[in-house]
């Protein structure tokens, strides 16, 4: 499975990019097609475009859910999103192998467009499953080049007029367990040998736009005082947030960035910043957040720029259901409970459904990136524990 995968949306670079509703992430939906019809699983896609693998009774209720997502970052690496499919088909045929009989349903998913890499929302397909993302609001999530979310979905073959909550689907899961990659080095830092942990919240995080509005004019012939200036601004407000971050013990990261008009010898007339900002409860989140602001806007006003910042997304501190994630470390004999500061699926069903999260040791703990891996060792580790969790959960 894993080999069959790893060419799909190779870029250049090494890494992937596997976009919402571009051709690599059709082909990533034909490859989880093809692993259900492989088991025999009752496929199925979702109104917001979610793939399903089922098997048992999808409308029995009570079902135990696994999986993860397939889309990527830009450039991302091979792990983040598919070790979490690819060891939920493992785990399942490791349940067959054993002849373990589910008593309750079993699926695994495929959430749609996690990263957000196309379309600035991270995890589409589970926030309009949960009703926090409206269908309105989706459809008109637009990429870089203009194209709207409705449109890229008409383009795939899927209905964008179907998007919406879908809280009969919800009513119907008993639990969700998500396992993926650590996204950091916690368990490689462990002493002693830890391939798998259990997450036990996820840091409040989000996303704001900031816009830096100047003035276009003449790279070379423009007197230095006589600029208005916006890449000043940015630039400064990147250092501001590394330095309020690190203050706070926060995480706060400039990580995308847009510039108007693009020219080697123009003063920029407007630079579009995003922060991705973390921290380990709300408080300090909008504490760092608003000094981010002040820093940027009391720099603006040295330069002569107009700042202004809109929050594009928020996700609040992420909870565990502690009778779950205390069953799975049990269970796994006492394996190590630890916090991330990664968003994930898991953390929007949260709200709705219990969940849980395993984490597979990360050496290095690069991630959304080409140099993301795992051993293989960890990785049948990560598999062997996520099927006695099923086992525990689905056939007890």
């Amino acid at each position: 499975m894993w080999h069959g995968l790893l060419p799909v949306g190779r870029s250049p670079g090494g890494g992937y990019r596997r976009h919402a509703w571009t051709g690599a992430d059709a082909e990533c939906r034909a490859w989880f097609r093809e692993q259900a019809a492989a088991r025999g699983l009752a496929y199925e896609v979702d109104r917001n475009g979610n793939q399903w693998a089922w098997l048992g009774d999808p409308e029995a209720g009570d079902a135990v859910v696994t999986g993860s997502h397939l889309d990527s970052v830009p450039d991302g690496g091979a792990f983040d999103g598919p070790l979490g499919v690819v060891s939920a088909f493992a785990a399942l045929d490791a349940l067959h192998e054993r002849d373990a009989r589910p008593l309750r349903p079993l699926a695994v998913v495929n959430f749609t467009d996690e990263e957000g890499a196309r379309f600035g929302l991270a995890c589409v397909g589970s926030r309009l499953t949960t009703g926090q993302l409206t269908a309105e609001q989706a459809r008109g999530l637009r990429d870089a080049d203009g194209t709207t979310l409705a449109r890229a979905m008409e383009r795939a073959g899927h209905d964008p007029g179907a998007l919406g909550a879908d809280p009969q689907r919800l009513a119907r899961i008993g639990a969700f367990v998500e396992l993926h990659i650590e996204q950091g080095r916690t368990l490689a830092a462990l002493p002693g040998d830890h391939p798998v942990g259990v997450a036990s919240a996820i840091w409040p995080h989000g996303r704001w736009r900031f816009d830096f509005r100047g003035q276009a004019n003449h790279a070379g012939t423009t007197r230095l005082e006589d600029r208005r200036d916006p890449m000043l601004t940015y630039a400064n407000t990147v250092l501001a947030a590394r330095k309020k971050a690190r203050l706070a013990g926060a995480l706060a990261t400039f990580g995308k960035v847009a510039v108007e008009p693009n020219g080697v010898n123009a003063i920029a007339s407007l630079v579009r910043g995003w922060l991705d900002s973390r921290a380990p409860d709300e408080e300090t989140l909008a504490a760092v957040v608003a000094e981010i602001e002040r820093a940027a806007a009391e720099r603006g006003k040295r330069d002569g720029v107009d700042v202004t910042v809109t929050r594009e997304s928020f996700t609040p501190v992420v909870e565990f259901a502690h009778g779950l994630r205390d069953r799975l470390a049990r269970l796994l004999g006492g394996a190590p409970v630890l916090p991330t500061g990664a968003g994930h699926d898991a953390g929007i069903l949260s709200a709705e459904v219990p969940t849980a999260m395993l984490h597979v040791r990360n050496p290095t703990g690069v991630s959304h990136s080409p140099a993301e891996s795992a051993a293989e060792e960890d990785c049948a580790a990560g598999v062997r524990s996520l099927a006695g969790v099923l086992e525990d959960l689905a056939c007890r």
